[in-house]
């Protein structure tokens, strides 16, 4: 499966993509806002995540799809979305997202996060999306209000991050088809 945008292609992981994961999660303040991401993030840990993902079950019916965002002029992936939870019967999912920290603030993200809610909501026909995010990370709740996501819920000491062994608490958001503004 491939997605493409002006500057990224949203594509499947493939094991040549062991360092640049590495290197995007291995930076505690990228992995700090990720609930299942340990610090040190090392070569192996991206491998079985990359294992992981290669053993997904793919389409006409798969329950998730976890894409590595590669920035085209690089040919270098810099981050990596997720739609997950995928119930087709409810027309659901839920997903996230990750930028390497030298590539944030640049676009990227709310570009690759925007073709991963026009895939859902076009292609895939679902009409609610969810989304999770650590109280603090204003700029993933900023990213999410702009294709219009609400706030709709917060839930205490959620998790205990695997980057710095804090709890956390996350903020939940969502989005329906009707409701989604068109970047």
């Amino acid at each position: 499966m491939r997605l493409e945008t002006k500057r990224l292609t949203l594509r499947g992981w493939e094991s040549s993509d062991i360092s640049d994961v590495r290197e995007g999660l291995n930076d505690l303040s990228v992995s700090s806002w990720l609930a299942f991401v340990p610090h040190p993030y090392t070569e192996s840990d991206a491998r079985k995540w990359i294992e992981f993902c290669l053993g997904l079950k793919g389409p006409p019916q798969a329950s998730a799809y976890e894409f590595a965002v590669e920035l085209k002029a690089e040919k270098k992936v810099i981050g990596g979305v997720s739609l997950n939870r995928i119930s087709f019967p409810h027309g659901t999912a839920g997903g996230g997202i990750w930028m390497s920290s030298r590539y944030q603030g640049q676009g990227y993200g709310a570009e690759a996060f925007g073709e991963k809610i026009r895939f859902a909501f076009e292609d895939l026909k679902l009409r609610r999306l969810e989304n999770g995010f650590f109280k603090g990370n204003e700029a993933s709740l900023r990213m999410q209000q702009r294709s219009g996501f609400r706030l709709e819920g917060e839930k205490r000491a959620a998790y205990r991050c695997m980057a710095d062994g804090q709890l956390k608490d996350e903020c939940t958001t969502g989005l329906l088809c009707e409701e989604w503004i068109k970047g």
